[in-house]
């Protein structure tokens, strides 16, 4: 397993991530702790959580993905050799703190549920899901201003961490859902401020949306915060397995409509582009499209997720995968055509 800094943080952390965003609702505890365990095994040190967990976000379940991997580490000989991230949820959700923000308060209150449920006493990384205030995320495009919202200011914000990483509570902190604006704005208050540096950057990208590749990349490289790449299978679409209106008994999009981002006519017309380039090679559809973004200079960590141990192997083993020039190629093909099609 090859392993990457973590922005300037000192922690390596392996190019495979875990993420757990189906444990406690499409996994139970024991399949959970089965992941986590094959995970390691396999040599990945990365485990990726938030309190908002599992998804969908819900008031009966939220906290079970942590309270899942804290029962987990209870019965580790050693915390020390894994690498625990989790998320700090931003406004708009009413049953997480009675509607969470990123201001002080909220901050300390947000840690200390999460180290209970994790049953550790730091983290090593840790994130703000989404921006506390109006701007691009979670597939928005086209920027409109508000002059009158009542954002928390990120100076409140990372003064608030750097109070958390101070008492020990946490090694490193990150950013999640941002934009290239807020990712400078994090990094010049470090410099005025001498509040803790953003050590990563964990955005959407995967074939079917490499918008990251716009403004972040260039400053994930040159202000060493790299990429953890969330959603690299396009919650499972680029795997092919919903390809001509299949719906596979329990899979995320058969269990709920909710979720459309990667199901858009252009969306299934690139896909089906992808998963014919990848059999036409003899690759696995999936591993094709992990191993693309395992290639990628700007990344850090690629988070995967799976529900079942065979998709879990599979992913694991688009590790040792590297694509061919000819592979390659015929992918920029398809970008060329069908650019983005999920952002």
């Amino acid at each position: 397993m090859q392993t990457r800094p973590l922005g300037t943080t000192g922690i390596d952390v392996s190019r495979i991530c875990l993420g757990t965003m189906t444990f406690g609702e499409q996994n139970t505890e024991a399949e959970a702790h089965a992941q986590l365990d094959r995970a390691v095994a396999f040599g990945v040190n990365f485990i990726d959580a938030a309190e908002m967990y599992p998804v969908p976000p819900k008031a009966e379940t939220q906290g079970l993905t942590e309270s899942y991997i804290g029962s987990w580490l209870k019965g580790r000989q050693s915390r020390d050799d894994v690498v625990i991230a989790t998320k700090a949820a931003g406004p708009g959700i009413s049953h997480i703190r009675g509607g969470p923000r990123l201001d002080r308060q909220h901050l300390h209150e947000s840690i200390d549920g999460s180290l209970s449920r994790l049953n550790t006493d730091y983290v090593d990384l840790y994130q703000l899901h989404w921006p506390d205030r109006s701007t691009n995320f979670f597939g928005r495009l086209g920027y409109t201003h508000d002059e009158d919202e009542q954002a928390t200011a990120l100076e409140e914000t990372l003064s608030a961490l750097k109070e958390l990483v101070d008492a020990g509570k946490v090694r490193a902190i990150g950013v999640s859902n941002e934009t290239p604006w807020g990712v400078m704005r994090c990094l010049k208050l470090a410099d005025t401020l001498g509040v803790p540096r953003v050590a990563s950057i964990q955005n959407p990208y995967s074939l079917l949306n490499r918008t990251f590749e716009v403004g972040l990349a260039e400053i994930a490289q040159r202000e060493q915060v790299g990429l953890l790449a969330y959603s690299p299978l396009a919650f499972g679409v680029l795997t092919g397995k919903y390809l001509n209106g299949a719906r596979p008994e329990g899979a995320r999009l058969t269990l709920w409509d909710r979720f459309s981002r990667y199901s858009s006519e252009q969306a299934t017309a690139a896909t089906e582009a992808y998963v014919a380039l990848a059999r036409e090679h003899g690759l696995d559809p999936g591993q094709m499209a992990l191993a693309y973004v395992n290639s990628r200079s700007f990344l850090t960590s690629n988070i995967i997720g799976a529900t079942t141990m065979d998709q879990l192997e599979s992913n694991l083993a688009s590790e040792a995968l590297t694509l061919s020039e000819e592979v390659l190629e015929g992918i920029e093909a398809i970008h060329q055509r069908i650019p983005n099609p999920s952002p």
